[in-house]
């Protein structure tokens, strides 16, 4: 599947001040182009400040944002995403999402996802998508926006959580898989498993993971503030995976969540 998304993008969970600095400098430094942020991340002013003070033009940035779930009711919603451009400093998003379902859809869905399509009718943002949804969630996310609208979901996808379930129905919708945390916070730099398959290709561990990722047709946003890191995570288009390699990784699914809040969604 082709998308809009450039892979990989920068994953900003977690990154704020030098971290920060050091992350964004250094990606677009390399060539990176998309970054991935949200409002719950408290990083949005600093993310702008950056971009704004490089050389890259905005024109070139595939730039996302996300809304907390207390601003996905229709009297928040625009007031929320409008907040998110101007700490970003800018006119437009490239991608929208909702950041999670509404907790015991206390807010119906038919509101935020209405407020997608409104913020994207008014050029706020290019693209609409969703985060953390199940499969019964964006079976109701379509009926409301319509086929083809929703350009992806981007969830939690490591070896130790594959999520096929989701994944296949994403796919069987035209729904781009956005995975994050695909290191797993770095569980997977001690596994044996994937060091194997890593020392058969003289590559990293993450190069490995991101391989797989990308032969699953999934986009990623992995997180680093290492250049090193940031320059190997580009490479992993050169490294093909065997069969041998890709069935070894799907032994490693032990459905390991770890973004797993108190008010998530009860997951497929």
């Amino acid at each position: 599947m082709t998308t809009v998304i450039p892979d990989p993008g920068l994953g900003t969970f977690r990154l704020q001040g030098d971290d920060l600095k050091a992350a964004v400098t250094e990606a677009l430094d390399l060539g990176y182009r998309h970054i991935d942020t949200a409002r719950f991340y408290d990083n949005e002013a600093e993310i702008g400040e950056l971009l704004a003070a490089s050389d890259v033009a905005r024109a070139e940035l595939f730039l996302t944002t996300k809304v907390w779930h207390e601003n996905l009711t229709s009297a928040k919603f625009i007031a929320s995403v409008r907040e998110s451009l101007a700490l970003l400093k800018t006119d437009y998003v490239d991608l929208l999402l909702i950041h999670w379902p509404s907790p015991e859809d206390a807010v119906p869905m038919e509101e935020y996802i209405s407020g997608l399509l409104e913020a994207r009718k008014l050029g706020l943002t290019r693209h609409i998508g969703v985060s953390n949804f199940t499969i019964r969630q964006l079976r109701q996310a379509i009926g409301i926006a319509g086929p083809g609208q929703i350009l992806t979901n981007q969830i939690e996808v490591h070896p130790y959580l594959q999520n096929q379930a989701v994944v296949d129905f994403c796919q069987q919708q035209d729904i781009v898989v956005t995975g994050y945390m695909p290191l797993a916070v770095g569980k997977v730099l001690e596994d044996s498993t994937l060091a194997a398959i890593a020392r058969k290709h003289k590559a990293s561990i993450p190069q490995v993971v991101l391989a797989w990722l990308k032969h699953r047709g999934l986009v990623a946003i992995p997180s680093s503030t290492r250049r090193a890191h940031l320059e190997a995570n580009l490479k992993p288009s050169e490294l093909t995976l065997s069969e041998e390699d890709l069935s070894a990784i799907r032994t490693l699914d032990r459905n390991e969540r770890i973004a797993n809040p108190d008010f998530a969604p009860e997951w497929d």
